[in-house]
């Protein structure tokens, strides 16, 4: 990631880059220079100076007498051998010139602990060594209190998280011991490609590989929930720097990005609070190219290897799922497209100016490019195979109109809000479905971004291009509410591939609130500039404590609008029965939030289980759950078994209430099967 600051002003660099010969990074001139003419060859050490000024041309003699000045030149380099004569003599008999008293000190060489400290304090004093700190210590207070009880408590709710718990353990596990049956999973018997039943947060199986059982589990999670609000951060702000903003700037608009109040309604959803592998693969591309919005293209700043590294991080935040990866995926496919188009246009056509690419980054593009094709597509594979064997599960538009926001989701936050949550109850419940439809990004953000529109250290074309990029992510966040759609979403659900898997529209406020945390940043940025520029009139120059506060006065609002009052649930205790009992086995009562918790359990020894919580109920569990309703009798005993069925667990704690409240003292023997009790457990072996 890129040390240098953003130039305020088009600076040499930037003038360099449009010399249409001089090679990025070189600091020869062009022939142009120096009235075009070459300089003469000297020998590489020579102090032989040509014959006269410029361009290596004579001058006449005619010049004051040019005899009379040959004759005094040869005088003047006389007496400066002879001193040069003297100097050297001096030299050789060891007498020291007494002058040099006068003369400063001579800087001292550092020895190796000096110059180790010094090369240690660089890094810890490094603007991107503060950034990640930063971002991780703000994550840490942002999520609180999730790392205060990490073996116990999961942040948000005990059903979704359990499940992403699961998932993470599930394919850490899997990949070191059989990697082959990574899509089909333990649970979800005896379904195949069962894993690829949601949104898989694969990237993070390194961090399953660590630990076993629930309670590691819970602690993976909710370590991997913290360090994705900081990568959020940092994600975000590097992007925004890159975009060529100020280090406040740039400050707010990650602050914006990852604190968004519409975001806290996506706490149980980790696959969703997961992209800061966005902007981060989007900083690094951009870093890599030479390329920011305040300054253009300029080629002498060009990297390939941060360019192709950003193509691993964009690889790897599909790997974490579909949900948000997808539009990323086909946001990367567009701009592969007019970026190359739009470079050979100002090449060729534009302004004269030759632009160079570079063969290394060329090849970084394609090496990285079709790393990043490839993993979507092996991703993909997975579900198509899903959608094949249950075409059920394939999203229908009516779907799509049911968790669609209306316009007033984008000025109303979620429960979840500490300072809005309160005041904005009766709007939520006018939504049709509130969880997927309270979108505010944030009042203090929208205001930041309204005044970066007039006042801006982004030109207007380019603020005009933001503020399209604002209304066109946010019309495709509303789904079929923005005229039915007709022109805006159906046309992407219909005809790009995959898109129909995109249950809720409403997520794609995660570039709305980008684009505006950009819009938000000029806007800070150029308030900074201006206060700088006041306080150099001073004595001394720079700007007082008042002033310095009124510059992170935005930072703090935008930090302040984010608080939250997410609820951090006791996760339920693994039962016994599932430490010890192996499978295939069902566990009773079973549902979608139940499965949720089962599936948590069976981390321990992930033994196969019919349980399943996922986006959509195959029809064989619909089937079995049907006919495990009268469970135990002849009938469900005997499907039971058909299906491969050999052990049920009831859990007597969550019975109360349902069809299996009795079927702790209901008679076995005439069904063949034993019952035996396991802790709060009752454990039938079929």
């Amino acid at each position: 990631m890129s040390t240098e600051q953003p130039d305020i002003t088009a600076g040499s660099a930037e003038k360099a880059a449009e010399k249409p010969d001089a090679a990025p990074g070189s600091t020869e001139k062009p022939d142009a220079d120096n009235g075009g003419a070459e300089k003469p060859d000297t020998a590489p050490g020579s102090t032989e100076k040509p014959d006269a000024g410029k361009g290596g041309t004579e001058k006449p003699d005619a010049d004051n007498g040019g005899a009379e000045k040959d004759g005094a030149g040869a005088a003047e380099a006389a007496k400066a051998e002879a001193a040069k004569a003297d100097a050297a003599t001096g030299a050789e008999s060891g007498t020291a010139d007494p002058w040099t008293s006068f003369g400063p000190a001579s800087e001292p060489v550092p020895g190796r602990v000096r110059r180790v400290v010094r090369a240690v304090g660089r890094v810890f004093t490094h603007e991107w060594t503060l950034a990640g700190v930063a971002a991780l210590a703000l994550a840490v207070l942002i999520t609180w209190p999730t790392l205060r009880y990490p073996l116990h408590t999961i942040p948000h709710d005990i059903w979704d998280p359990t499940l992403q718990a699961w998932q993470m353990a599930w394919s850490g596990h899997i990949l070191l011991t059989d990697p082959t049956q990574l899509w089909h999973s333990n649970t979800h018997y005896p379904e195949s490609w069962s894993f690829a039943f949601s949104d898989t947060l694969l990237g993070y199986a390194p961090a399953g590989m660590i630990g076993t059982g629930p309670v590691a589990a819970v602690l993976r999670y909710n370590i991997v929930f913290v360090l994705a609000h900081a990568l959020a951060l940092l994600g975000a702000y590097a992007l925004v720097r890159q975009l060529g903003a100020g280090r406040t700037g740039a400050a707010v608009a990650a602050a914006g990005y990852a604190t968004a109040p519409w975001l806290l309604a996506q706490a149980g959803h980790l696959h969703v609070i997961s992209n800061g592998g966005i902007p981060l693969a989007l900083a690094m591309l951009a870093r890599g190219h030479g390329w920011s919005l305040r300054h253009g293209y300029r080629p002498e700043r060009r990297r390939a290897a941060w360019a192709f590294a950003g193509w691993l991080v964009a690889a790897w935040q599909i790997t974490l799922g579909f949900g948000i990866g997808l539009p990323f995926a086909y946001v990367m496919a567009l701009i592969a497209i007019v970026a190359p188009v739009m470079w050979y246009i100002r090449r060729h056509w534009g302004w004269g100016v030759k632009r160079p690419f570079g063969v290394r980054l060329l090849l970084a593009d394609l090496w990285g490019g079709a790393i990043f094709a490839a993993t979507g597509a092996l991703l993909a594979i997975p579900y198509f195979k899903v959608a094949e064997l249950h075409p059920y599960a394939k999203r229908t538009i009516e779907e799509i109109e049911l968790y669609s926001p209306p316009v007033s989701g984008f000025f109303t936050a979620p429960a979840e809000s500490r300072i809005w949550g309160g005041l904005h109850e009766p709007a939520r419940a006018a939504l049709p479905w509130h969880p997927e439809m309270t979108l505010l990004p944030g009042f203090v953000l929208y205001g930041l971004a309204l005044a970066g529109l007039f006042f801006s250290i982004w030109t207007v074309r380019q603020r005009l291009l933001l503020l399209a990029g604002v209304l066109v992510t946010g019309i495709l966040a509303m789904g079929t509410r923005f005229f039915d759609g007709t022109f805006t979403y159906r046309p992407l659900f219909e005809y790009l591939p995959g898109w129909d898997g995109i249950r809720t529209p409403g997520r794609l406020m995660l570039w709305t609130t980008l684009l505006l945390g950009v819009l938000a940043a000029g806007a800070v940025s150029a308030f900074v500039v201006r206060v700088s520029e006041i306080a150099a009139n001073w004595v001394p120059p720079r700007p007082g404590v008042w002033l310095r506060l009124a510059t992170l006065l935005p930072l703090i609002l935008v930090l302040v609008e984010g608080l939250n009052v997410t609820k951090h649930p006791i996760v339920p205790a693994q039962p016994a029965a599932l430490r010890t009992v192996d499978g295939p086995m069902l566990v009773l009562p079973t549902n979608q939030n139940v499965d949720q918790n089962v599936m948590l359990w069976s981390t321990s020894d992930f033994q196969q289980v019919v349980n399943g919580g996922s986006g959509f109920t195959p029809q064989a569990l619909a089937d079995i759950r049907a006919a495990a309703g009268t469970f135990p009798d002849v009938t469900s005993v005997d499907y039971l078994r058909q299906r491969g069925v050999r052990v049920v667990v009831l859990l007597r704690d969550r019975v109360a209430g349902t069809s299996w409240e009795h079927a702790a003292d209901a008679p076995v023997t005439s069904l063949g099967i034993q019952r035996e009790e396991l802790g709060d457990a009752l454990v039938f072996r079929l």
